[in-house]
């Protein structure tokens, strides 16, 4: 394989990396998403493409990680926070101006394959991942290979509701229309929100972890009901794919006591006499997405 072109289109942030054949990141390039305007984000991946080109004077495969999915169905793009994306005809027009094929896939996806092949996770058979930040969302990966399926859903943990619910969640409407999704608990502004309407306190997902590390009393049991809320999600993953790993990307993964404490939950959540699915903080950080996406051609 030559040399891979990799686009992690954020909606904050727009990363592109290129990898030599023997996967060394040789290129890397990160700027602000221009995200109220979808013209001006095809201009700005294609000024990425030109410029990486001419840098290495060859043509390289493009894989692009994108917030949502493109529908099989109707070839336009769903589901996404950036919201000019939304029913637009992504896929096609971004090759119709590269003038060649692309690869596009969920940036949770993306994130999994970059841990999966070559961070944290590349030494386990299935790994489910999961970016945990503004947002929820996952990806599953078997054999080194995307797990997906007729509907490019695969790995959309956060839109199902949190299981096995307790008096003290709080129940919050999301995007997507349904109430108590995981995503409303477990993303940092659902952690922020829940706290807000138990407490009576605004305080930002950061503000409430570094409140806690001081003592503050009311943050300390937001903490512990956050340790739980993330065992009952990823208890229901274990107990339907018993993935070999769970890898956990985005600003909440960098709550490093989630490492010590929801593992001690699983067992009363797991249908399993015994519970050893280690749960790992991704190697490549806030980049883990873009190599992912590079690696979308094998």
């Amino acid at each position: 394989m030559g040399y891979r072109l990799g686009i992690d289109l954020g909606g904050t942030k727009t990363e592109i990396l290129v990898l030599d054949p023997e996967q060394q990141a040789v290129y890397r390039e990160r700027v602000a998403t221009p995200a109220h305007s979808y013209d001006e984000i095809l201009m700005l991946i294609d000024g990425f493409v030109k410029r990486a080109q001419n840098r290495f004077e060859q043509n390289m495969s493009i894989g692009i990680g994108i917030p949502g999915a493109i529908s099989p169905r109707t070839g336009l793009l769903r589901n996404s926070n950036t919201l000019c994306l939304n029913s637009r005809p992504f896929k096609n027009d971004l090759e119709r101006l590269l003038e060649r094929k692309v690869r596009i896939e969920n940036d949770a996806n993306c994130f999994a394959l970059s841990e999966a092949l070559g961070g944290v996770a590349r030494s386990y058979k299935t790994v489910f991942a999961v970016i945990i930040g503004t947002g929820t969302g996952g990806g599953l990966v078997i054999d080194g290979r995307l797990v997906n399926g007729p509907h490019s859903i695969s790995g959309e943990w956060g839109h199902n509701p949190l299981p096995w619910p307790k008096p003290e969640d709080s129940i919050a409407s999301c995007y997507c229309g349904q109430p108590g999704c995981i995503e409303t608990f477990l993303s940092g502004p659902g952690m922020a929100c829940g706290f807000e309407t138990r407490f009576g306190r605004s305080l930002s997902s950061r503000e409430i972890i570094a409140a806690a590390n001081s003592g503050d009393s009311d943050c300390i049991v937001m903490c512990n009901a956050y340790y739980d809320q993330m065992a009952r999600a990823l208890a229901h993953v274990i107990n339907i794919i018993d993935p070999h790993a769970i890898v956990l990307g985005g600003g909440m993964s960098n709550i490093d006591s989630i490492y010590c404490e929801v593992p001690k939950l699983l067992p009363g959540y797991v249908f399993s006499d015994f519970v050893q699915t280690p749960i790992l903080k991704a190697e490549r950080g806030d980049s883990s997405g873009v190599f992912g996406a590079a690696l979308l051609w094998d």
